[in-house]
């Protein structure tokens, strides 16, 4: 008789597993050269944590290399930095060490014991995992050479098999698509788009009849609940959003994709964080950092293959950003024609739209 143990899972099934649980505060194990236990520090609740340091004594907490300079720290591998746990020092030091947004309430975090030198391969991989799951990207590691804690529970992957998860080239594929008319088109049809490996599902609206021999008209926009939902002054997202679906209505036909990538794909609750830094006086660039993220951390790669997928080879883009240009050329996408997409800006948005084109390259 077969068992459940039967079916095969995959790296990218695995990987989608260990998502869920990072999300849920559960730890999950990574195998390199040793053993590594790797707990996001966000979600991570009290009972884990006292449960992981009764069977570990030498913890390990990891922030990224932007965190490490807000924080005044020297950074010896690079992209990241690691910090010895004292044995004296609780969740809530761990938690503040990790979220800027409490370094008014919480005051010196410091004196700080860094690690350097070995192989940071696994506490790079827990940054790039919190990072893939809208968490702050701070871990707590632990080898588990000398521990007889039971990790059978727990979802184990292998640090190459995450490599090479996190190298390929994302894809989408097409779930199913209807016509949706809308206030600015009576002739649109909505598609939804769902990536092979973990991730959310992105959405494009088709007007009119493509003419797949030219360049097709479209957008890709970021998803931004407060400003294409809400109508935040903060940002100039919405009426871009608005402006951009006017534009290819008025074309007669084009593509709008919305990719779910919040927050330059920080996701809203750390969009929240910066914006509460903001109104401690960092601009947009200085909050990500501050996070621990950089500049930008969307991935373009995606609009790419869902234009692919759609059958468009060429494409005049609605598009304020050089880079987006770059990125999807890079991925296979022909961009004939930039076409620049300006709103007017307001008393709340006008420092904001000013550091997007000193800080981020945009064309305003």
């Amino acid at each position: 008789m077969k068992k459940i143990n039967d079916i095969n899972i995959t790296v990218d099934e695995r990987v989608s597993r260990i998502y869920t649980d990072l999300r849920l505060g559960i730890p999950v194990v990574i195998q390199s050269d040793e053993t590594y236990l790797i707990a996001p520090v966000e979600t991570l609740n009290q009972k884990r944590f006292d449960f992981i340091r009764s069977w570990l004594e030498e913890l390990t907490l990891v922030i990224s290399s932007q965190r490490a300079s807000t924080l005044k720290m020297s950074y010896y591998d690079k992209s990241l930095a690691r910090i010895k746990v004292p044995a004296d020092r609780n969740l809530d030091w761990l938690k503040a060490v990790a979220d800027p947004s409490k370094d008014l309430t919480f005051g010196i975090k410091g004196p700080f014991v860094q690690m350097r030198g070995g192989d940071t391969i696994v506490e790079k991989l827990g940054l790039l995992l919190s990072k893939s799951v809208e968490l702050l990207p701070t871990i707590l590691s632990a080898n588990l050479k000398t521990s007889k804690m039971k990790i059978d529970n727990l979802n184990f992957i292998e640090a190459e098999d995450l490599i090479s998860f996190f190298k390929k080239e994302p894809i989408t594929r097409e779930v199913i698509a209807a016509t949706l008319p809308t206030e600015t088109a009576t002739s649109g049809k909505l598609h939804v788009f769902r990536p092979d490996l973990a991730g959310p599902e992105h959405y494009v609206m088709e007007y009119g009849e493509i003419d797949r021999n030219n360049p097709v008209l479209v957008r890709i926009h970021s998803a931004c609940f407060t400003g294409d939902v809400l109508g935040s002054l903060k940002c100039d997202c919405g009426a871009q959003l608005g402006e951009a679906m006017n534009q290819i209505n008025q074309n007669g036909s084009g593509i709008l994709l919305y990719l779910n990538q919040e927050g330059r794909g920080i996701g809203l609750a750390n969009k929240m964080r910066a914006y509460a830094l903001q109104d401690e006086g960092f601009d947009t660039v200085e909050a990500n950092h501050r996070l621990g993220f950089e500049d930008d951390e969307r991935n373009f790669q995606i609009g790419a293959s869902i234009i692919k997928e759609l059958k468009i080879t060429s494409i005049r883009l609605m598009t304020n950003n050089p880079r987006k240009i770059q990125l999807l050329e890079e991925n296979g996408v022909k961009v004939m024609e930039r076409l620049a997409l300006k709103v007017d800006e307001n008393e709340f948005n006008a420092h904001y739209l000013g550091i997007k084109a000193t800080k981020s390259g945009h064309l305003l």
